[in-house]
């Protein structure tokens, strides 16, 4: 009797174990960049905080199998470390491109979108209105790195429109820094760039070509999904995240976080 006695305790106490660590949410590892506000920051106390971040932490919630940890890294960690597995998640308001898609799991559902358009002179704003009577305009556009997600943007429009160019000059620099500058001096009529970028820097009191802000005019083209990388073994966390993300959206969570941080719900500008 004994025996079998310490056979049923030894049974229950291998199955409490078992179950406890079955229970145990498995700690998912999220790296995010640190400085792109207002996507992914760290706040004045050193906490991750942005948009990505909070609809993150809302997929969380709905996840009681997980646990995510955030980690504040620079875009080299965010990537290497992703790929290599030490990160299960890397999220830095990324656009998909090829080398991306071979490298890591893209979910179905993307977690944020930047908004992208044209900057040009006040003066013409009754001509422009859109990219494609910017196009008729004149089409001539500041030249864009051939490794800018923003390049295959405009060649994807010139595609769509045969007969209604815009021309696409590669630069040798990815950044342009006296962009701005080139339309007002007419060397170019239009500058493609980021919706909040042209916020910060030329609408802002505090940016650094706000004094041309009455020179300068803006219309939005459309807004690209964002999606957060997932290590290639992380198959089925992604499948997870894209059901709590479905969830997310149908209970308004989603646009009231895109509300709360850019002022506007930024998945109303995407169209494909």
């Amino acid at each position: 009797m004994e025996v079998n006695a310490r056979k049923i305790i030894g049974a229950v106490l291998a199955l409490t174990a078992a179950t406890a660590a079955f229970a145990k949410p498995r700690k998912i590892n999220v790296a995010h960049t640190i400085t792109n506000v207002p996507y992914d920051f760290l706040d004045a106390k050193g906490k991750a905080d942005g948009f990505e971040i909070a609809v993150l932490k809302a997929v969380d919630a709905l996840l009681p199998q997980y646990q995510f940890v955030f980690h504040g890294v620079s875009d080299e960690e965010l990537l290497i470390g992703t790929e290599s597995g030490k990160y299960q998640v890397g999220t830095k308001g990324a656009w998909i491109t090829e080398e991306r898609a071979k490298k890591f799991i893209i979910p179905s559902q993307p977690l944020a979108a930047s908004v992208i358009g044209i900057a040009f002179r006040a003066e013409n704003a009754n001509q422009i209105s859109d990219l494609e009577s910017f196009a008729r305009f004149s089409g001539k556009l500041i030249p864009i790195s051939p490794q800018s997600a923003q390049y295959s943007v405009i060649a994807d429009y010139n595609a769509k429109n045969p007969g209604n160019q815009i021309k696409l000059v590669p630069s040798d620099v990815f950044d342009i820094a006296d962009s701005y500058l080139w339309v007002l001096e007419g060397r170019y009529d239009a500058y493609f760039v980021l919706k909040l970028s042209y916020e910060k820097n030329v609408l802002a009191e505090d940016g650094p070509y706000h004094q041309f802000a009455d020179r300068l005019a803006y219309v939005p083209y459309k807004g690209i999904p964002t999606w957060p990388l997932f290590n290639k073994k992380e198959a089925q966390l992604a499948e997870d995240y894209d059901k709590a993300v479905q969830q997310l959206k149908e209970n308004g969570t989603i646009s009231a976080l895109s509300q709360k941080y850019f002022g506007e719900d930024v998945f109303t500008f995407v169209t494909d």
